[in-house]
């Protein structure tokens, strides 16, 4: 029987660009409502390539077909504060079964330092080789982490990296439970809010264990 594995963070306020502030209650107006905050890229979300100016296309316009597929996990927990993931980081018998369209989650453990400095300030992240490799054998997704493919206090980085990806890869940042997994092998599907000319999006992204 496959397991269905939930790689979403919780949106609480404390995460960064998120805010939940009650905006009807039952005991006065019948009903419990709220009203939602959010930073485009905040907690789990995925990015479009207008993100980076790659192309003009927004996340509304992404084909859905492009946020489901076979996955593989990559044990990255190695990597640690501040490291490169290369393209030798993804074992041989991985590649050797690789084909065009299938994703890849990078499992580093970041997740959880959440709401601390370092899960910003050191996170691990995409070398630039592992960017183009991923381009060359055409990715379909690529999952991290930590809230970014790049070192965001490193314009010059984070730009280079996201314009490689971006050129044909969907972007998936802020997974979380990658430890929950049993298989290397998966089918995941990351769903951003369909949101008019967004830059991304928040996202609720699962990952189904039909390879079991």
């Amino acid at each position: 029987m496959s397991g269905i594995v939930d790689l979403t963070l919780t949106y609480t306020n404390d995460v960064a660009g998120f805010s939940k502030e009650a905006s009807k209650v039952l005991d006065v107006d019948g009903w419990n409502a709220s009203t939602l905050t959010f930073y485009s890229h905040c907690g789990t979300h995925m990015d479009a390539p207008i993100h980076f100016n790659v192309s003009n296309q927004t996340i509304d316009e992404i084909p859905v077909s492009n946020f489901v597929g076979k996955a593989w996990v990559i044990d990255a927990r190695h990597v640690g504060s501040k490291g490169l993931i290369k393209p030798e980081h993804i074992h041989q018998d991985i590649k050797d079964k690789f084909v065009a369209g299938d994703g890849l989650i990078f499992w580093t453990g970041w997740s959880k330092y959440v709401n601390t400095p370092k899960y910003r300030d050191e996170l691990p992240r995409i070398s630039e080789a592992l960017a183009l490799w991923c381009i060359d054998k055409k990715v379909k997704m690529i999952g991290v982490e930590p809230p970014s493919v790049a070192d965001v206090n490193n314009l010059d980085e984070v730009t280079k990296i996201h314009q490689i990806l971006l050129k044909g890869v969907v972007i998936i940042e802020g997974l979380t439970n990658i430890d929950a997994l049993q298989t290397n092998c998966v089918e995941l599907i990351a769903l951003p809010l369909k949101i008019e000319s967004g830059d991304g999006a928040p996202a609720r992204v699962i990952a189904i264990e039909k390879y079991l």
